[in-house]
């Protein structure tokens, strides 16, 4: 528009104006200036790369021209270091977009530089190069590192073991190996771990080439488990056993040793076919056994602490490496002990005597109750046979019962001797748990720490004197019928003695069981035929008491000598005392000590 009111000025027309024109253009200037526009708008096309040169840095905002005096915008944030920003520094620039209507133009600094990075890659790398670069991110699947160009690293490919949380590389230099270009789709696939596989092959052969038993090797700890420790050497790993960690005992590696920690082991086998190394971390100092039998001679008293306790007894740390076994049978004199806890915790200093040394097995038996006096050395002083102690009963058994005659001894009333007449079946017939009993020591077992105890012994034995004076052969008496058996009858003459009336002598007539004439509870009077006093026993006949009350005064042999019909011939013999086997009368036999 103003143009046109410039030439309307001029009074000049259109074919006046281009022919002035003409005059001062010559064909030269004409193709200048076309060539010139003609670049211009070549170089401002979208996609372009283009040289610039920073003209200002305004806010977040760095001013780029770009040739014939057009200026761009790139954004501040595209300089991965902001000293670049240089007034006058010449870069290279990705043309984004021209806003001609607004005369804005759009660049962008870091697609240039991946541009130019692809191109200097392609050119200059190959699959199977080495390149360097920082790890910028992590991405799904992996890696982004920078080389130039973002590059992808897979997590499969970070390192030789599982690397755990890779994102512990952000940050980081790292070089790679590059595995795969692809130039269509713009990727690049890199691994770090072929790089350290190639790099421990090679110091692999020269480890197994040079190394020994016996030398001293550094290592990185690599892994932890509950068995040992893996150590790389440098192109290969060697296992450091958790036995052959310390000379003392521990319960997991990482009580020694920590993950990526540097430490010094010495080498103790060496298996180069199989690529197997084995390590030690004690053998760097001499064993603790070496001198123990001086250290710890049989019957000392040593000071240890409880580190560990089982079933079967506790182990007694007495220095580092050096450990022994207080058994559970040699903690206590008197206490009967189900389970060391009972008595020691983890961590208790003790004091302790040594039982026994045994260096090849590097076992050390110790005693915890040595330390004291032994209750029994003075317990058959304490207690001569014949004396006369009150105890307490604290058990019951199917043979007898145990008392407690002071803390830490006890005694054993066998169930034999309670009664001098009476057949107990249960010691609890007799005595009851908690109750108090006057009892008499019969004798004292120091070596088997055993009191053997009697209660019947308080008295006169019965059948020494009173019960031979009060029942003699031939005398007719009363008795309860309290058992039936196979072979005859047991009858109760007074409480807790019993006679044998023996199924021969029960009728006149033969019978096949006891039942046929008596049941019990029945009262009976009966002929005593025997009183053995050594065998306990007294021998009963009802049919011989009833001949007695019917008149018929026969009389007896003390041994008959013609067998029963029907019986077992001579066993019949004795008055009916024989057949009855073991089961005689009183309690003499019934019970027998165990």
């Amino acid at each position: 528009m103003v143009a046109k009111n410039i030439i309307a000025k001029l009074g000049l027309t259109n074919e006046e104006l281009e022919s002035q024109v003409n005059e001062f253009f010559t064909d030269t200037d004409t193709k200048f200036l076309k060539d010139s526009l003609e670049l211009k708008v070549e170089q401002l096309v979208p996609g372009t790369i283009l040289k610039g040169k920073i003209a200002a840095h305004i806010g977040n905002d760095v001013i780029v021209e770009v040739g014939l005096k057009s200026e761009g915008i790139v954004e501040s944030n595209e300089f991965d270091n902001p000293e670049d920003i240089e007034i006058g520094k010449a870069i290279d620039v990705f043309l984004e977009d021209v806003d001609a209507e607004g005369g804005v133009i759009l660049l962008s600094k870091r697609k240039a530089d991946r541009i130019r990075g692809w191109e200097n890659i392609v050119t200059t790398k190959k699959e199977g190069d080495v390149v360097r670069g920082k790890v910028s991110r992590r991405i799904k699947g992996g890696l982004l590192v920078d080389i130039g160009v973002p590059v992808f690293l897979p997590a499969s490919q970070v390192d030789i073991r599982k690397p755990g949380d890779i994102s512990r590389f952000i940050g980081q230099e790292v070089e790679c190996k590059i595995l795969k270009i692809d130039t269509e789709g713009r990727n690049i696939v890199v691994s770090r771990r072929k790089l350290i596989e190639e790099e421990r092959q090679s110091s692999k052969e020269k480890l197994l080439g040079e190394i020994e038993v016996g030398q001293l090797r550094k290592g990185v700890v690599k892994n932890i488990a509950d068995f040992g420790v893996f150590v790389d050497l440098g192109g290969l790993d060697g296992l450091l056993h958790i036995s052959d960690l310390s000379w003392g005992r521990i319960s997991h590696p990482s009580e020694v040793v920590q993950l990526d920690e540097t430490i010094e082991c010495m080498v103790i086998g060496v298996d180069k076919q199989h690529e197997k190394i084995s390590l030690g971390l004690k053998q760097k100092s001499a064993s603790p056994w070496e001198e123990v039998e001086k250290k710890y001679s049989i019957g000392s008293r040593v000071k240890g602490q409880v580190v560990n306790i089982m079933n079967y007894g506790v182990f007694v740390r007495l220095e580092e490496g050096i450990e022994g076994l207080v058994h559970i049978s040699e903690m206590s004199w008197t206490k009967r002990v189900t389970h060391p806890g009972e008595m020691l915790n983890l961590g208790d200093e003790i004091e302790v005597v040594v039982l026994d040394v045994n260096r090849e097995k590097q076992e050390i038996s110790l005693g915890l109750k040595q330390t004291e006096t032994n209750p029994w050395t003075i317990a058959a002083q304490k207690y001569p046979a014949g004396t006369i102690v009150t105890a307490k009963v604290s058990s019951l058994t199917n043979y007898g019962a145990f008392v407690e005659i002071e803390p830490g001894i006890d005694g054993l009333i066998h169930i034999s001797d309670m009664s001098w007449t009476k057949k107990y079946n249960h010691p609890s017939e007799a005595l009851q748990k908690g109750q108090e009993v006057s009892c008499v020591v019969l004798e004292v077992d120091q070596e088997k720490q055993r009191v053997s105890l009697g209660m019947k012994q308080l008295t006169e034995d019965p059948w020494v004197r009173a019960i031979p004076e009060k029942y003699l052969p031939g005398q007719i008496v009363k008795g309860s019928v309290t058992k039936l058996t196979n072979f005859g009858v047991f009858v109760e003459l007074e409480p807790e003695l019993e006679g044998l009336l023996h199924i021969s002598e029960l009728a006149d007539h033969k019978i096949e069981k006891p039942q046929e004439v008596v049941k019990p509870g029945d009262e009976v009077e009966v002929k005593i035929l025997r009183v053995d006093t050594d065998a306990r026993k007294i021998g009963l006949s009802l049919r011989r008491a009833q001949w007695a009350a019917e008149g018929q005064m026969i009389e007896v042999p003390d041994e008959p000598v013609t067998p029963i019909e029907g019986g077992e011939g001579e066993k019949e013999r004795r008055g009916g005392l024989e057949g009855a086997g073991d089961l005689g009368i009183g309690l003499g036999d019934w019970g027998k000590k165990e």
